[in-house]
């Protein structure tokens, strides 16, 4: 490995960008046409159903937008940055890998199921495609998962905003501005231009008037705000987002976030090419075997939990089988929006990985490790204390990965000439950046646990299935967000994030194997591989990430919650694998074809 080190950044940049561009041409448009056979003629449910509150036709930018708004939250950014500790190389494999033939692959055909299932939910998919009980079983894992990745994003929003004026005015900015655009797009849908204009316009308005707000008295009280503070108003954000129409605040909000997003991503792109860093993290670390500072695990099988959506995440099941199936205008935009929007996000992933890489390792050990591991390391620092004089806060000992990705990625502006001396502007600035980029994952996951309450409500109560009875959207809406709530309130990120991580790549290993089984009844069981070895492979690396994380933590520590937590993610899972292999069985069983209402031979009719 002597020879990949002091890599420079912008070869790993080249590197992503060819092997995205490679896939997108021709691995993900040959997936669309050779093994979903996407029908650009056939209508889709935002056509069919459309009610101007859920089911919306979008314009594709736009929906890109807030599809790529609502997958990419702190997984891509604080995931990667984590990963670190074991060198820069095993990282950047996986993100690569991963979200080529795994993340990619599992948004696309999600997606496509849902619009092929009215726009429903990945457990009523699941319901058709394998057998009620299994759709039962996965209703119970998905909303439990839900719950838990919307009470671990919250609080990394949180403990991003609190105590930050300047950040939490530009975060609550995008709140009215979204507003305006949402507005004027429902009254003009074509102009989709003027509207981004006046949105980004808007935007850097609001981030410039910022540090301003932050300097004055009578404006600083009402967004200094505290942590518990905080930790209410998120929550009731996100009920009121799930309530509104879509069209008004979450699509809107979810667009323009996507240009502050993949806009500070593109200048911190341009920044490399300008500064051209050395990384000066290893490529592989002593800590591969395990006991590291922040990773206690061994890079096989941690790395894969580790980092989630930079790679491959079941929490994008849950959006491309909520929100966007529902305002897609034609299965001819699947590829765009499903494998692309993932491969953004894969490129998001890479650059957060080298943010964290270009530091000095002794100053990223010393400001993602407690004090007490960090101390034990024996590794002096170098730049921290300029570092933190620099952008004028305490950055050590700051674990979860947040400070260390903002001070990675400030010490890489300020070195782009004209932009030298900003280092705290752009600390502050990137700070807000990674709060805007998780808040929009929470609000479109609150309305989707929403949706998944209605259904599961519907089975009993059949009112609850009709979109337009408020009383259930009040009912569900309140529900759910106390439930993830709560969490929020009362937990720390150290305790729910590990368990997130194992349940949300069980999820998307379980979202894999329940399209697998529908593209084996649709008479495609020879391409059946494109899902079935990601499945597989994330089934059994994260099974034995938990089993570690469970009898090698948890337990000796006495956090029997927990582990009793993990063991039922992992039970229910289990479940539902065998239901589909069942199934697998049954539908390669059976001789010839049948012809479904849209002309289409396939194995199996079943109930869209």
């Amino acid at each position: 490995m002597e020879w990949l080190q002091g890599t420079n950044a912008l070869t790993l940049i080249f590197v992503a960008l060819c092997v995205f561009a490679l896939a997108y041409r021709f691995y993900g448009l040959w997936i669309a046409t050779k093994v979903l056979g996407i029908d650009a003629k056939r209508p889709t449910p935002a056509i069919r159903f459309a009610d101007g509150q859920d089911y919306v036709v979008t314009d594709k930018y736009v929906l890109f937008g807030h599809h790529f708004a609502a997958i990419a939250a702190a997984g891509p950014l604080l995931g990667p940055v984590l990963a670190a500790q074991f060198g820069f190389l095993p990282g950047a494999l996986w993100i690569l890998i991963g979200c080529v033939l795994g993340g990619s692959v599992h948004d696309m055909v999600i997606l496509f199921a849902s619009i092929r299932h009215k726009g429903r939910s990945l457990a009523t998919i699941a319901s058709k495609e394998i057998g009620e009980f299994t759709g039962h079983v996965a209703s119970v894992a998905i909303l439990f998962i839900l719950i838990l990745s919307l009470a671990g994003l919250s609080i990394a929003v949180v403990n991003a905003m609190h105590d930050s004026p300047w950040g939490t005015f530009t975060v609550f900015a995008t709140i009215p501005i979204a507003m305006i655009m949402g507005v004027y797009l429902y009254r003009y849908p074509h102009r989709v231009k003027t509207a981004s204009a006046i949105g980004v316009v808007l935007l850097f308005a609001a981030i410039l008037v910022g540090p301003y707000v932050a300097a004055m008295p009578a404006l600083r009280v009402w967004f200094d705000l505290d942590r518990p503070t905080l930790a209410v108003i998120v929550p009731v954000y996100g009920l009121i987002a799930s309530l509104l129409p879509i069209w008004l605040l979450l699509c809107p909000r979810d667009y323009l976030s996507t240009f502050l997003k993949i806009g500070t991503i593109a200048a911190l792109a341009l920044g490399i090419v300008f500064v051209r860093p050395t990384l000066q993290m290893a490529p592989v670390t002593d800590f591969i075997h395990g006991g590291g500072p922040i990773i206690g695990g061994p890079v096989l099988p941690f790395i894969f939990i580790t980092i989630a959506c930079g790679a491959v995440s079941g929490f994008h099941a849950i959006i491309a089988s909520g929100t966007t199936p529902k305002m897609i205008s034609s299965e001819s935009e699947i590829v765009f929006v499903g494998y692309g929007a993932m491969l953004t996000e894969g490129f998001v992933a890479i650059m957060a990985l080298i943010a964290a890489c270009v530091l000095v390792p002794a100053d990223y050990f010393a400001i993602n490790a407690s004090a007490e591991a960090f101390a034990k390391l024996n590794m002096p620092v170098v730049e921290l204390t300029s570092l933190a004089a620099q952008v004028q806060e305490d950055i050590q000992s700051r674990p979860g990965g947040a400070v260390s990705l903002a001070v990675g990625m400030a010490h890489i502006f300020s070195q782009i000439p004209l932009f030298t001396g900003l280092m705290s502007y752009w600390y502050h600035f990137a700070i807000m950046f990674e709060a805007v980029f998780i808040l929009t994952a929470v609000d479109a996951g609150t309305r989707v646990g929403r949706f998944f309450l209605q259904e599961m409500f519907g089975k009993v109560i059949p009112k609850f299935r009709d979109d337009r009875w408020w009383g259930g959207i009040f009912i569900t809406s309140i529900l759910f967000t106390g439930a993830w709530g709560y969490l929020e309130y009362t937990g720390n990120i150290s305790a729910i994030w590990p368990l997130f991580g194992m349940s949300n790549q069980l999820l998307a290993s379980c979202a894999l194997i329940i399209a697998t089984s529908m593209i084996i009844r649709m008479g495609k069981a020879r391409y059946a591989w494109i899902t079935i070895i990601p499945g597989i492979f994330m089934a059994v690396v994260t099974m034995w990430a938990g089993t570690i994380q469970i009898f090698g933590t948890y337990i000796p520590k006495g956090e029997y919650v927990l582990a009793a937590l993990g063991l039922l993610v992992m039970i229910l899972m289990v479940i539902i694998f065998i239901g589909a292999f069942i199934r697998w069985k049954e539908l390669l069983g059976i001789k010839g074809t049948v012809t479904d209402a849209n002309g289409d031979e396939v194995l199996a009719l079943v109930e869209e």
